[in-house]
């Protein structure tokens, strides 16, 4: 939570941290901010100390919503600025971030740095502040165990009740594809139909679910899978938009919608066959509804998230299928962890890969996704199923938002 930044810093050794970016789409920007249209900011936040807001003077009232303390970038003339740097636009910026630090009282120290900018631009502002600054040791942080994913890998209940807001718009979403697509009429030879008759086109059916979602306030802002047959066999692979809608093969629909402006994440995934399936197919649905079944009934409060990921790969290696545990490298059967933490990003801790630390536990405030999966890119299939759980404060996981899992679905005009 926000309210363990100041320990965090304290455990890192950090006297201060920066923030560069924009307050919409930056997470640990958004996450001080709150968000709105603040462009090319600058946060400062010392160790024990309430953050201030650095921001041009024409968006000053939408930082003022942040609440935080404001100052403008007006009390440094950019005239002074580019007399002293020689019209030299690199040197400039960097001339206002020292006035800034002095101000700050920041002349030596470790400051960490954080945000989403150009990244070329910031390497130039700091190479000459490092030269500057000799005291000054402006440091990064790891992916996995930033001070930003340790706050927030823990929620209020604020935060839980606008990820639960975009659970039930994933969910009104998924239901409207489900509806849509199980109401067409079928081809003879099994491609789905739109109602002027021509052929539905994968694309045409993602259009549809951008739409949806924005007349939800949603974006799809990392994009989303909506893969079929082989590409559903490939975990990542958004599928092709040119492909055919039709009958019997696996689509992977996994949609993780954010609030607009960069807010909180929903993490949802479930595969459908339309009309019907192979055997095979069933067969190795049934281990991937078994496996998420298994893990969520053995979920223990505290414990590492990790234990869950050797519990499923070798539950999968007992049905025959590789995993990554005894088969690194493989392209087939089980080759992803089985969850991750979400929130403003859409990964976050806790993470439940086998190399994350025992520190990456379900402890109360987090929400967990959980998403086995099976993929064989050569048998045209792939298959996935994803919900997200929250650490209650009594410990117990619950569901934000609820779906049904069914692989078949019936088509209303087709009978086999």
């Amino acid at each position: 939570m926000k309210s363990d930044l100041d320990a965090l810093m304290q455990e890192r050794n950090l006297d201060a941290i920066v923030v560069f970016g924009n307050a919409e789409n930056n997470p640990p920007m958004y996450y001080l901010t709150g968000g709105g249209h603040v462009s090319a900011a600058t946060l400062i936040k010392k160790r024990g100390e309430e953050a201030v807001l650095y921001c041009n003077d024409m968006e000053r009232d939408e930082a003022a919503k942040s609440g935080l303390k404001i100052e403008l970038y007006s009390k440094y003339p950019m005239q002074e600025l580019m007399k002293e740097a020689g019209g030299d636009m690199g040197q400039v910026m960097a001339l206002r971030f020292l006035r800034i630090l002095k101000d700050m009282d920041l002349m030596s120290g470790r400051i960490g740095v954080f945000g989403k900018v150009e990244v070329s631009n910031l390497l130039t502002t700091l190479t000459y502040l490092r030269e500057w600054l000799p005291d000054v040791n402006f440091v990064g942080d790891t992916a996995m165990d930033s001070i930003f994913l340790r706050a927030m890998e823990t929620k209020e209940e604020a935060e839980i009740e606008r990820i639960r807001k975009m659970g039930a718009i994933t969910v009104e979403v998924v239901g409207l594809t489900a509806e849509y697509l199980t109401s067409c009429d079928v081809r003879e030879d099994e491609v789905l139909l739109k109602e002027d008759g021509t052929p539905l086109l994968l694309g045409e059916v993602k259009s549809m679910v951008n739409l949806w979602l924005a007349e939800r306030n949603a974006v799809p802002s990392e994009g989303f899978i909506f893969a079929l047959g082989r590409d559903a066999g490939v975990p990542h692979s958004q599928g092709n938009p040119e492909d055919l809608m039709c009958l019997g093969k696996t689509i992977v629909f996994d949609l993780y919608p954010q609030e607009q402006g960069g807010g909180y994440f929903y993490d949802f995934t479930r595969t459908w066959s339309l009309g019907y399936a192979s055997p095979e197919a069933e067969e190795y649905y049934g281990h991937v509804q078994e496996v998420y079944n298994m893990a969520i009934e053995n979920m223990d409060l505290n414990a590492p998230f990790k234990d869950y990921q050797r519990m499923t790969c070798e539950y999968f290696e007992g049905k025959g299928h590789k995993s990554i545990m005894n088969t690194p490298g493989t392209q087939e059967g089980y080759i992803h962890s089985l969850g991750h933490g979400l929130g403003i990003n859409v990964h976050e801790r806790p993470f439940s890969s086998s190399y994350a630390g025992d520190d990456h536990r379900l402890v109360p405030g987090v929400v967990v996704t959980v998403e086995p999966g099976l993929y064989y890119p050569e048998k045209g299939m792939g298959f996935r199923i994803e919900d997200s759980y929250w650490v209650r404060p009594d410990g117990k996981m619950e569901l934000l938002a609820e779906f049904p899992y069914d692989f078949v679905l019936e088509m209303k005009k087709w009978k086999k």
